[in-house]
């Protein structure tokens, strides 16, 4: 093990998306993260397919979905039925040895075992104990389920996304990834890592709260901030952004770019590549503040000028001179793309099951202590024997007994 967080244990009792992208991000970071599951069948999404990890041998696609490998790697899995009390026991003594535990079930719905957090702080006061929810430990929605689409909803960030209102096809519309459960997850990695931090100073741990809800509004950014200042709630606008414009999706030749225009001397150059420099010296379309008032003005005459040329060209003329453009590329095109290769953002990773896993790489690039991927996402109790072997000193004869009774 190596790496910034090596010396830190996290017991990791969640599943699904948001939990298990905080423990990997973790482990990712060095830290040895014990992964608990269920003996029969273990996290919800390891079935969650298809598709599913493909076997060494043609047809065998007993794997874990491809859904469980995006959020698991670099974890150690052990299967423990924790609503008996003999696992119970080995929850409560993993916890009195590790430094996180991160669990995402409903509002109090640990503390019937003995693992809340005011029970695991009895065995382990510098235990940093992160809750993670749909709507949090307090209020009147506390008691709730939440799941990743309802909370886009909820939290406001389907009513300003998808077409622009009125046009065909215009209407609330999600994200196409689990965003409110990934951002969830990075911010309970943030909490857990200052918790860690203050504990260095005073040994002290704490229970960190996170609620989807409380993050997706956070994470509307300068679109509740647009609200709170003017009190006019914002509106889907499709491709198009609210406080700038040009900032869209434009025709092209053989279908569609980004030109991402942020300021004004940007737009400039803009009109010179595409042969109208006439635009640019407009009163109507000068500055930002009058092309975002001028939109519906200025995008129709753009859209004229970029469908005259195929996107390749148009994206080699304004990189040319800086214009912030791109191609929209489809998953064959992004791990195809050239910087996205020269970055090593798809990895492989050795799989006990499949001979090899694919991965996507984690962003953060360190310089003294990189992150590591020591592991490809476990199979189901892989390192169950081991664990309670090793860490709680449980003799195997008594794990095999353990693993009769159903309990690991």
């Amino acid at each position: 093990m190596s790496g910034a967080l090596s010396h830190i244990r996290v017991l990791d009792l969640s599943r699904i998306l948001a939990g298990p992208w905080c423990g990997q991000l973790l482990g990712d970071l060095g830290a040895e993260v014990i992964k608990i599951e269920r003996p029969d069948g273990g996290d919800d999404t390891r079935s969650w397919g298809p598709p599913f990890l493909q076997g060494k041998s043609d047809g065998d696609v007993t794997g874990d979905a491809a859904y469980f490998l995006c959020a698991n790697r670099n974890k150690k899995s052990v299967t423990v039925d924790f609503t008996r009390p003999e696992g119970q026991k080995i929850i409560v003594e993993l916890a009195s040895k590790s430094d996180v535990v991160i669990e995402n079930f409903k509002v109090g719905g640990l503390q019937a075992y003995g693992l809340d957090y005011e029970s695991l702080k009895a065995v382990n006061p510098g235990i940093i104990y992160c809750s993670i929810t749909g709507f949090g430990q307090t209020g009147p929605y506390a008691k709730r389920p939440g799941y990743d689409f309802l909370i886009q909803a909820m939290g406001g960030l389907m009513s300003i996304t998808g077409r622009k209102t009125g046009e065909p096809g215009a209407g609330p519309q999600k994200v196409g990834v689990a965003l409110t459960d990934i951002l969830t997850g990075l911010y309970g990695s943030v909490g857990i890592l200052a918790a860690l931090a203050h504990r260095d100073r005073t040994g002290e741990g704490q229970h960190i709260d996170m609620a989807l809800l409380d993050v997706q509004v956070a994470c509307l950014a300068n679109q509740s901030m647009n609200y709170l200042v003017s009190g006019t709630a914002p509106i889907p606008l499709g491709n198009s952004h609210p406080n700038i414009v040009p900032y869209q999706d434009f025709p092209t030749a053989d279908g569609h770019m980004i030109i991402a225009v942020g300021n004004d001397t940007q737009f400039t150059r803009l009109c010179d590549v595409l042969g109208a420099p006439a635009l640019a010296i407009d009163d109507r379309f000068v500055t930002n503040r009058a092309r975002v008032e001028n939109r519906e003005a200025l995008i129709p005459q753009l859209n004229e000028l970029t469908i005259k040329l195929k996107t390749t060209d148009w994206v080699s003329k304004l990189e040319a001179v800086s214009v912030p453009c791109g191609p929209i590329n489809d998953m064959d095109a992004v791990f195809k793309d050239p910087q996205v290769v020269a970055r090593g953002t798809k990895i492989e990773l050795p799989h006990a099951h499949s001979g090899v896993a694919p991965s996507v790489a984690n962003p953060i690039r360190m310089s003294v202590t990189p992150v590591s991927y020591h592991s490809a996402p476990p199979e189901l109790g892989s390192a169950t024997m081991d664990i309670l072997t090793s860490i709680l000193e449980i003799k195997p004869e008594r794990v095999r007994e353990l693993e009769m009774m159903g309990i690991v």
